[in-house]
């Protein structure tokens, strides 16, 4: 017999639901692997274009839009019992429009600890207790693996037309600092930057990551022309921004580039 409960998200909103739960809808990519990692898949009805993984269940899921644009009359047809947002990922009018109607629990991630507690509400909520313990001890294992040879002072791109770039009080930031890049933006969320703002802060590393904007190798020619004295790497944007089980492969990454580099500066 379904039961009702309440449960508060992590913007400290009260969301009703009840259990349980067999038709969940999620906005947000890597909460989207995060849900099918935890052997999910048969109760995720929809996703969105951007829930690339894993990669052998995309082609065939159901797809609703982007995250920040909803085809809410599909939705409606598929009549979920639970949808996964983010605050950074799908704006406020998403959440608003669907919570008149549905569940909605809303994520909000700035460093490793937030990562955790969304993984292990998730998965309280939809009772895969043991799944997700397994996880995190892995993932727990991945990050504590860190070799660090250099601090390299950084900026993170993640726009161009104009430039945005990352900045304090976001995930990325918290991902950067942990791995030996030291963000010189020091401005809340992801300022705009001028040509002439980035030549002033002349940082040692200009990261150009491959989402949300698809920066390309025709981009590191256009950033070295503005900075030649710094070294412009492609990177990859989801093992710097996604919080959830992709978080595995996170640290190995960031030893590997550390490793890349330290070799080109000797």
């Amino acid at each position: 017999m379904p039961i009702s409960i309440e449960v508060i998200d992590m913007l400290g909103r009260i969301v009703k639901i009840r259990k349980p739960i067999q038709r969940i809808v999620s906005l947000v990519p890597s909460q989207t692997e995060f849900l099918y990692d935890l052997g999910l898949k048969d109760k995720i009805v929809a996703q969105t274009v951007f829930c690339v993984h894993p990669k052998s269940h995309f082609k065939k899921a159901k797809k609703i839009g982007g995250t920040k644009k909803i085809r809410f009359e599909e939705l409606d047809e598929l009549e979920p019992d639970f949808i996964v947002c983010n605050k950074e990922e799908n704006n406020q009018e998403i959440v608003e429009t669907l919570s008149k109607k549905y569940p909605v629990w809303v994520s909000d991630i700035k460093n490793i600890d937030d990562a955790f507690y969304m993984m292990r509400s998730l998965a309280d909520i939809l009772d895969a207790r043991s799944e997700v313990e397994n996880l995190l001890q892995k993932i727990t294992l991945s990050l504590n693996q860190k070799k660090i040879r250099h601090q390299y002072t950084c900026v993170y791109l993640v726009w161009r037309n104009p430039y945005m770039a990352v900045g304090n009080d976001t995930f990325i930031n918290h991902m950067l600092q942990r791995s030996g890049f030291n963000n010189l933006i020091k401005e809340q969320r992801y300022p705009e930057l001028s040509s002439e703002a980035l030549q002033a802060i002349n940082p040692e590393l200009v990261l150009l990551p491959s989402e949300p904007y698809p920066f390309k190798d025709k981009h590191v020619e256009e950033i070295k022309s503005m900075l030649p004295h710094s070294k412009i790497l492609m990177v990859d944007g989801e093992l710097f921004s996604w919080y959830g089980s992709r978080l595995l492969n996170s640290q190995p990454y960031f030893n590997e580039l550390q490793r890349q580099l330290h070799k080109i500066k000797r």
